[in-house]
């Protein structure tokens, strides 16, 4: 199941269905990331955590992957009901 899910978020990369988040965007400033860093980690990356909004219960999934330079990415990311792909927070661990 969590393939279908990567390979959904990798076809919405791909496609530039995707939105960020203001916090994501913060986050991404924060550790000199660039918005390509997160396109690579979602291609590169494998779902590691699939986690249940307490408020919403919406799910969203925990994403290790790399960076354009080969570095290690976190990303956290979602469904919005429209169907775009939502990048929630995005972090060098």
């Amino acid at each position: 199941m969590l393939d279908r899910i990567l390979n959904e978020m990798r076809d919405k990369i791909r496609e530039r269905k995707y939105v960020m988040t203001i916090h994501g965007e913060e986050e991404m400033n924060n550790d000199c990331l660039t918005i390509y860093d997160v396109e690579c980690g979602i291609l590169t990356g494998k779902i590691v955590e699939r986690q249940k909004d307490k408020v919403t219960t919406e799910w969203k999934y925990r994403i290790i992957g790399q960076t354009v330079d080969g570095n290690e990415v976190e990303v956290i990311a979602k469904f919005s009901p429209t169907g775009k792909l939502v990048i929630i927070t995005v972090y060098v661990p």
